[in-house]
């Protein structure tokens, strides 16, 4: 075991983009260097867009147990024993016309719960992109009649079409916070919902002061979290915005970009 030569003490890692490297795989060098630092004493939790039942392996692949934020910040829980910390939620039918812009316009979506995810129609192209990411959706027949509150309603669709979801929001008339998780998904978030408000929660409930947590993160989702934390760095396949909110920029993801920053701010390599 080594000592942290730095003091940060809550290391927040996004994972898509981030953690991972383009081909979705954890390289061996990223995770000796993320247990190493576990071992040390940080806590490391893993602040992804995903849900937790499609997060929790890289938890068993990084070889201990811990937090995870999922759903952007609107699911925090332990991976131990899949015990729900903290939530902010909703109901889908406060979504109802979103739903409808949805349908009448070809986009894609589910609505998730802490450890679930429901459609209610699916494409081959849609199918490749869960099969993609190790998710097996719920079918119903109508997710606007799911009683169960929801943490996050994701939209996925052409680039061509987010840009336009985007543009088009205020006229859709729903309350709730969009956020754009990546160049292909939006996703609707209660109005309190963030990486950086989850991880500020879990901070408080640790009794680490803002100035010993070091996030990292790649994308728009990510700010809230790399503005929160004493050091946030973004890597270098961020978008612009998104670097002129971090502190630092490092290398890319498919540089080994938390192996990286985990030697030189926490191991003191």
């Amino acid at each position: 075991m080594r000592k942290m030569d730095q003091p940060y003490r809550l290391i927040a890692l996004d994972v898509d983009g981030t953690l991972l490297n383009d081909e979705h795989q954890l390289t061996d060098g990223t995770k000796e260097a993320v247990r190493l630092a576990h071992e040390a004493g940080a806590t490391i939790v893993l602040c992804t867009g995903r849900g937790p039942s499609n997060s929790f392996y890289l938890m068993e692949e990084l070889g201990f147990q811990g937090v995870l934020i999922a759903h952007n910040g609107a699911a925090t829980v332990m991976s131990e024993d899949k015990r729900l910390i903290h939530s902010f939620a909703y109901h889908m039918h406060d979504l109802a016309g979103l739903v409808e812009y949805c349908r009448s316009t070809g986009i894609h979506y589910d609505a998730n719960t802490a450890f679930e995810m429901y459609i209610d129609r699916i494409t081959p192209r849609e199918q490749d992109m869960y099969v993609k990411y190790g998710i097996r959706p719920n079918r119903v027949e109508d997710v606007v009649l799911l009683q169960e509150p929801v943490q996050k309603f994701t939209m996925f669709g052409t680039m061509e079409q987010m840009d336009r979801l985007e543009a088009e929001w205020p006229q859709i008339g729903c309350e709730m916070s969009p956020i754009r998780s990546g160049d292909f998904f939006v996703d609707v978030m209660h109005p309190e919902a963030t990486k950086g408000n989850a991880l500020k929660k879990l901070a408080e409930s640790l009794a680490v002061p803002r100035e010993q947590v070091l996030a990292v993160g790649n994308y728009y989702n990510d700010i809230a979290m790399l503005e929160f934390a004493g050091l946030g760095i973004a890597v270098a396949n961020s978008p612009s915005k998104v670097k002129e909110a971090a502190d630092l920029v490092t290398v890319s993801n498919n540089e080994e970009a938390v192996r990286r920053i985990l030697e030189e701010y926490v191991l003191g390599n």
